[in-house]
């Protein structure tokens, strides 16, 4: 049986010349468990933002793609969506796109008694991300940070 790893690995294999021949770009792709059920979710984004036209063109290619190529033995639920305006930041290339943006994020373990930052996302390297609030950069380790997104201000 196929690893979470080698899964997702080979499913950006088959998905990369679908979103490049539909105009689109890979943001993520994640092989989980939510209780009981196994997801294969692939998030899809171009500039000006993805349609419902975009995700259901992907998500029909791809999976006929899964389905010639089936190395996947366990049941899975498949989903194409858009990562979404407060996207979580995880790969390099999400930070690089990212910098110069509002950020917030959550440690997992308090600093100077929070939890929870936000900010302008100024640099990145595989160690660690800093960002400016209130005209102070503090810099934070990236394997002690839980999450990072975008921030959503209307």
């Amino acid at each position: 049986m196929a690893g979470k790893k080698e899964i997702e690995d080979r499913s950006e294999a088959l998905l990369k010349p679908i979103t490049e021949e539909l105009g689109v770009r890979i943001y993520d792709l994640e092989y989980v468990k939510e209780g009981s059920d196994k997801y294969l979710r692939a998030y899809i984004d171009k500039d000006g933002g993805v349609t419902i036209e975009d995700c259901e063109a992907v998500s029909r290619r791809f999976s006929d793609e899964l389905d010639r190529e089936d190395f996947i033995s366990e049941a899975y639920i498949l989903e194409v969506s858009s990562p979404g305006l407060g996207r979580q930041l995880k790969k390099d290339r999400h930070f690089e796109n990212s910098l110069g943006e509002e950020v917030e994020l959550k440690l997992f373990e308090a600093v100077d008694g929070e939890k929870e930052f936000s900010g302008v996302l100024k640099a990145y390297d595989k160690d660690s991300l800093t960002i400016e609030t209130d005209g102070t950069e503090k810099v934070f380790e990236r394997a002690k940070v839980a999450v990072i997104r975008l921030s959503v201000n209307f």
